[in-house]
């Protein structure tokens, strides 16, 4: 018992953070690109 959480809550807890990490990292490669075509866009568009 390891901070009052038995063993299987520490399994559900990393288990749930194997599955959010890649969601994340895919989340802010896309998020990047798209603030990046955002300036590309309001650069041409208005011309400033």
């Amino acid at each position: 018992m390891l901070l009052g959480l038995k063993w299987y809550w520490w399994l559900v807890i990393l288990a749930a953070l194997a599955i959010s990490v890649p969601f994340k990292v895919t989340f802010l490669k896309w998020w990047s690109k798209r603030e990046q075509g955002k300036k590309k866009g309001q650069h041409g568009k208005w011309g400033g």
